[in-house]
């Protein structure tokens, strides 16, 4: 009974600083949006909460608030884990956040972002339903994998043998060459810059899953492609599994790793113009 009453108020105190965490960004977001008159006028939008300098909290923000402030159910991340993308989500929201995997934590990313687009990609459709039935505000859609857990160390050893996995051709709309390239993916998903990419799955626990070295090797070629200014913020959870670090490794690359807590890495990946690798066929990502 101790350890039971032990582990429930943990959940509680986790799902209660969660939803502190989104009020904290509700304000923070307020008083950016109002620059420097933020002291001295604020309105009450229909909801009846005070609006700073003409900024109200989305719905969702409010929606989620309530949520994890009774939930006993929490996201998987650490307040930790969580606290480094937040940093991030703050001083770029409104920005484009891609995110695989949908779960407990879904209504906590889309709250953190206000006003921008944040995308879930999820492996599981009966999941995904399960999920937007109670958030339907969600956007989440179901992706197809093409690799197995147990393919990891053969596909590692063998891409750089195909051209269009090479980091100078490589890209993912319809590459079914490159077994590491997520190439039927929604269109909104290639036609969009992600200033974010957060990888929290597919499965990777079994022999049969998906494993995430097709999401991390996808990730590293969207943060390469990039056009815009400023580097791309990828996120990769559960790095104490081999295939996790292994891939982050090859792709996303220890030279752009800025943090690490908990099971968490935070790579800073610049577009590919503003680095040097050769570009030859069998060059290495790193």
């Amino acid at each position: 009974m101790k350890n039971g009453r032990s582990l429930s108020e943990n959940t509680l105190f986790i799902g209660v600083a969660l939803a502190g965490l989104i009020v904290g960004a509700v304000v923070v977001y307020s008083f950016i949006g109002s620059g420097k008159n933020y002291l001295l006028c604020s309105q009450t939008d229909g909801s009846g909460i005070r609006a700073v300098s003409g900024y109200s909290p989305t719905e969702i923000q409010l929606r989620a608030i309530l949520h994890y402030a009774t939930s006993r159910i929490v996201p998987q991340q650490s307040l930790g884990e969580v606290t480094v993308s937040f940093d991030v989500l703050k001083s770029r929201a409104p920005c484009n956040f891609l995110v695989f995997g949908l779960g407990h934590d879904s209504l906590m990313w889309t709250s953190l972002n206000p006003r921008g687009t944040t995308i879930f990609l999820e492996e599981d459709p009966k999941w995904v339903q399960t999920v937007l039935k109670d958030a339907p505000d969600l956007r989440a859609h179901t992706v197809p994998y093409r690799t197995q857990l147990s393919q990891a160390d053969e596909l590692l050893s063998s891409y750089r043998s195909q051209p269009l996995c090479s980091p100078s051709k490589a890209f993912l709309r319809r590459n079914t060459r490159c077994r590491l390239a997520l190439d039927n993916l929604p269109d909104e998903v290639y036609e969009k810059e992600w200033d974010l990419i957060m990888i929290d799955a597919p499965r990777g626990y079994f022999a049969e899953a998906p494993g995430r070295m097709a999401a991390i090797f996808s990730a590293a070629v969207m943060a390469r492609n990039r056009k815009g200014s400023g580097p791309t913020h990828v996120f990769l959870h559960d790095v104490d599994r081999k295939v996790e670090k292994m891939y982050a490794e090859e792709f996303l690359c220890r030279k752009n790793l800025v943090k690490a807590v908990g099971r968490l890495w935070h790579f800073e990946i610049p577009p590919a113009s503003n680095v040097s690798d050769g570009g030859s066929t069998g060059a290495p990502f790193c």
